[in-house]
């Protein structure tokens, strides 16, 4: 399959790393006119660098936190003051969080959760619509297979993550009349910064990567997601070639969702 989005304006949230790094960088070698957004500048202005030499497209690069909602509203203000439209969002900014048993977990991180996975993505599509609407545009939410299959240790992270999944199916009813769709892409056991912070008490490479070996056998097809492959599936859903895709929660995972969850999440973690 051909995939051009030559003429298109894609804006990628939590585009400094990781996922939203693979997606930003697949865009850019397709043409797209690219609004990227993340808190870690540095990061931030190394993707956006790396995207241009893409194409020759430079992108915009918002720093924003998008758990507030004054850098939702930069966000959405900045991107369609340079662009003048948009046609694909992409709400991958997240964070995650390894917590206690329920009555021991500190509110706090229920909160920032929430904030950024949920509210962030709530408002940002709200300022969004109207643009997406006049373009015939389309929604792709970054969400986790956690949001489905129980995990303990996850409560918030996986509570914020189903209610994404009924965001999506709610928003693409409401706005399947005005021509777009709306769609999650939901990632399993993914190698990326966030889980290696969010599993691992110390940033420290040998236990991620025994982490990762005792883990990736709970995986049916033997290993764990890169950035790349919810790259490829995000594009694929924003693209013609999904026309009439829209309400779906597709699960990019080697069949984890299959196994036993808890265990897969929880194996060699400390």
């Amino acid at each position: 399959m051909d995939y051009d989005f030559s003429n298109k304006v894609v804006l990628v949230t939590g585009a400094s790393s990781g996922i939203g790094e693979s997606t930003a960088l697949l865009f850019a070698k397709l043409g797209a006119k690219l609004s990227l957004v993340g808190r870690n500048e540095a990061n931030l202005r190394a993707v956006a660098a790396e995207c241009e030499k893409q194409k020759g497209v430079k992108p915009l690069a918002i720093v924003a936190d998008l758990g507030t909602d004054e850098g939702v509203q930069k966000t959405a203000k900045q991107t369609l003051e340079h662009f003048k439209r948009l046609d694909v969002l992409v709400n991958n900014a997240a964070i995650g969080a390894r917590t206690s048993i329920l009555h021991e977990t500190d509110m706090k991180v229920f909160d920032d959760v929430f904030r950024i996975d949920v509210r962030g993505v709530y408002l940002l599509t709200k300022l969004l619509a109207p643009a997406l609407i006049e373009t015939k545009g389309n929604v792709i939410n970054v969400s986790s297979i956690a949001g489905t299959f129980v995990s303990v240790g996850s409560l918030p992270y996986g509570m914020a993550k189903a209610a994404l999944d009924h965001f999506t199916r709610l928003v693409s009813l409401e706005l399947a009349p005005k021509g777009v769709r709306v769609n999650t892409v939901s990632p399993g056991m993914t190698v990326n910064v966030m889980r290696k912070r969010a599993l691992c008490a110390t940033d420290i490479d040998d236990e991620f990567k025994q982490w990762m070996e005792g883990a990736k056998k709970n995986i049916p097809m033997g290993e764990p997601c890169v950035g790349d492959d919810i790259a490829r599936m995000v594009v694929h859903i924003a693209s013609e070639h999904s026309r009439l895709v829209t309400g779906t929660i597709v699960e990019v995972d080697g069949g984890l969702r299959f196994n036993n969850m808890s265990d897969a999440l929880v194996t060699h973690v400390k």
